[in-house]
């Protein structure tokens, strides 16, 4: 509360300061402490905490709802959205099922396994048990020990003079795709590595979310991949030449958008920077290339530089991005 000073009067009755500070915190006048060696007014207030069933449901529900989601699903006939259809809901306190409903369902204590493997109804009697129970049924609960079983099992598919690529986003993005990750080897014709490696590599991240392997000692891409299944299967060679079979066309699609840009030369596409806007008062494309195209030239001649090579680049700089490569693989702008 107050100074001492301005909450006491010169006959030592409480002043209107004080008055009103005890008044706003439900205080009587002879509760009023003063502390800091007399320095200070003060109350003591004490809340007795609520129920932790009765708080849960709503911090959960509130949790749920302002989750960062971009992309949300909707699901049968029903107006709910999420990530993806929810089937059930498992909330329990001790050893107690908290009441919940979300996306139309109500929460209790029965979860599933795996869909694949054990697809049973899983009780859960109480929360130190779930992760425990659903291991037992060929699903791995925690993020960071599927995680880790998923970085153990790619290294160990790498071999002498190899280097695998785990990028954290892929890496966490593969980790929350599965439940039960098993790593399988895969290969790709040889003939792709004709193909710029960064447009490789972007459809078997992005499409595929395939790890892919370089050369230690070079850092060229290899022919190979790493894919995380979701399924220990008794076959696994049948699902690695599935893989295989389903990465062939979409390097195939690669290879044409760059076999059919090399019909024509950089130049050649330059007029088509003229239908693609810059920006709305700055014209388009050959616009800006136009522009870049002055500076670098009066630049040059600044810097005794060769001005026909420098002014030739500027021109060209811009031409790639109306290229088929860099419209499927927007990251090979500047590269392609």
């Amino acid at each position: 509360g107050p100074a001492l000073s301005v909450a006491e009067e010169n006959n030592g009755q409480w002043s209107q300061a004080a008055v009103g500070f005890a008044r706003k915190h439900d205080t009587a006048l002879d509760d009023l402490l003063i502390i800091e060696n007399g320095q200070r007014i003060a109350t003591k207030i004490i809340k007795k905490g609520a129920d932790s069933s009765a708080l849960i449901p709503g911090i959960v529900a509130d949790s749920v709802a302002s989750l960062p989601i971009s992309r949300k699903m909707r699901w049968g006939k029903t107006r709910h959205e999420f990530l993806r259809p929810v089937q059930w809901l498992v909330l329990i306190f001790g050893e107690n099922v908290l009441p919940l409903e979300l996306f139309g369902l109500n929460s209790g204590r029965k979860s599933r396994g795996h869909r694949h493997h054990r697809d049973v109804e899983v009780s859960i009697n109480k929360p130190e048990c779930y992760e425990s129970l659903l291991f037992e049924n060929k699903i791995i609960a925690d993020f960071e020990v599927r995680r880790e079983k998923i970085i153990s099992q790619v290294n160990a598919l790498t071999k002498n003079n190899e280097r695998v690529s785990m990028p954290q986003d892929l890496l966490d993005e593969v980790t929350g795709l599965v439940e039960w990750p098993m790593a399988l080897r895969g290969s790709f014709d040889e003939e792709f590595l004709k193909i710029p490696s960064l447009a490789l590599i972007s459809t078997m991240k992005k499409h595929q979310k395939y790890f892919h392997l370089t050369n230690t000692a070079s850092g060229e891409l290899l022919p190979a991949f790493i894919t995380v299944s979701n399924i220990e299967s008794s076959s696994p060679s049948v699902v690695i030449a599935g893989n295989e079979r389903v990465i062939k066309p979409r390097l195939s699609d690669a290879a044409f958008f760059l076999n059919n840009d090399k019909k024509s030369t950089l130049a050649l596409k330059q007029p088509l920077l003229a239908g693609v806007v810059f920006q709305n008062r700055l014209g388009t494309l050959l616009d800006k290339t136009n522009r870049v195209a002055a500076l670098a030239k009066e630049l040059s001649i600044r810097m005794e530089a060769n001005s026909k090579i420098v002014v030739r680049a500027a021109e060209l700089s811009k031409c790639d991005l109306v290229s088929e490569m860099v419209l499927e693989f927007p990251e090979m702008q500047g590269i392609a």
